[in-house]
C-alpha cells in the first residue's frame, strides 16, 4: 500500500492565479461563475499551490533547496521533484504560448507570520463552528480585499460562546485567506469579494456568505437561526482589478492540519 501523501506547507495563497500570452483568445479556459472552478481547454496548463511555492521560494526569494524543504516540511527529494515539474510548467507556458492557471494541490497554510494572533485566538473545540466576519465600526465591511479588521466568533449549540476582534495582518485577499485558515475559521462573513479570494478561501476550506451588509452581530445571528441572505456572486471590483482562479480540490479539507 502506498504511504499517504504528505501536506505541503505553503506560507500564503498567491495573490494571481491566472496569466495568458497578450494575443491569445481567452476562450482557452473559462471560469465558471458560482461553480468555484475553471474549466481548461488545451491551452490551459495547471500548476499547484506546491508547485507554485517551490518557484516562489526558490527563483523568487533565492532559496536553496534545502531550505525550501524545511519551510515547507517536506523532504528535499520531494522539492526537487516538485520543483522541476513546476519549471517543466513554465517553460511549456512560455515556449508554446499557453495559459497558466495556479490552484490546488495536497496543500497546509503556515500560521507562523501570525504570532501576535495566534496568542490572542482561543482554542478551538471539536464542537466549535468558528466564524469571521470583515469588520469595521461594528458593520460588516464591503471590501474582503482591505479589511483591517475581523470579528471572530465561536459557536457552540446555536449559541456564541466566545467572540472578539483581530486585526487582518496584512492586505491582500491571499495573505487574508491564508490567515483565516491559520486560526482555523469555518465561515467567512462578508461584502463584495472578488474571483481569486473566493478561490483561494474555497482551497483553505472556509464557507463563504458574500454580499452581507448591515450589522455584523445581526448577520451572525441570522446565520445561526438560516435566515441570513447572501450573494454567492458578490464580486468585489471597487478597484478595477480583475480577479480569476482555479480549484483542484479541498486542498485543506481532506485531512491536512497547522504544524506550526
Amino acid at each position: 500500500m502506498p504511504r499517504p501523501k504528505r501536506c505541503r506547507r505553503i506560507c500564503c495563497f498567491p495573490e494571481h492565479r491566472v496569466f495568458a500570452p497578450a494575443a491569445e483568445d481567452e476562450e482557452a479556459g473559462a471560469y465558471v461563475a458560482g461553480s468555484g472552478r475553471l474549466t481548461a481547454g488545451p491551452d490551459t496548463v495547471m500548476m499547484s499551490l506546491d508547485e507554485y511555492e517551490t518557484i516562489r521560494l526558490i527563483d523568487h526569494d533565492g532559496m536553496t533547496q534545502e531550505e525550501c524543504a524545511r519551510s515547507m516540511d517536506v523532504a528535499r527529494t520531494t522539492i526537487t521533484a516538485i520543483y522541476e515539474s513546476a519549471r517543466r510548467k513554465l517553460a511549456e507556458v512560455i515556449v508554446e504560448g499557453k495559459q497558466l492557471v495556479i490552484g490546488g494541490g495536497m496543500i497546509t497554510v503556515s500560521d507562523e507570520g501570525t504570532p501576535d494572533i495566534k496568542e490572542d485566538i482561543r482554542s478551538k473545540g471539536d464542537r466549535t463552528m468558528r466564524v469571521a466576519v470583515t469588520y469595521e465600526d461594528g458593520n460588516v465591511f464591503q471590501h474582503f480585499g482591505h479589511t483591517e479588521q475581523f470579528k471572530v466568533y465561536d459557536i457552540e449549540d446555536d449559541q456564541i460562546v466566545h467572540e472578539m476582534v483581530m486585526g487582518s495582518n496584512g492586505q491582500g485577499h491571499g495573505a487574508l485567506a491564508g490567515l483565516l485558515a491559520a486560526v482555523k475559521a469555518d465561515i467567512l462573513i462578508c461584502g463584495g469579494i472578488g474571483m481569486g479570494a473566493q478561490m483561494a478561501l474555497n482551497e483553505a476550506g472556509v464557507k463563504l456568505y458574500a454580499g452581507v451588509t448591515g450589522s455584523a452581530d445581526e448577520a451572525v445571528m441570522k446565520l445561526i437561526d438560516g435566515s441570513l441572505e447572501y450573494t454567492e456572486e458578490a464580486n468585489c471590483d471597487h478597484h478595477g482589478q480583475h480577479h480569476e482562479g482555479h480549484d483542484c480540490g479541498h486542498s485543506m479539507a481532506g485531512g491536512c492540519h497547522h504544524k506550526c
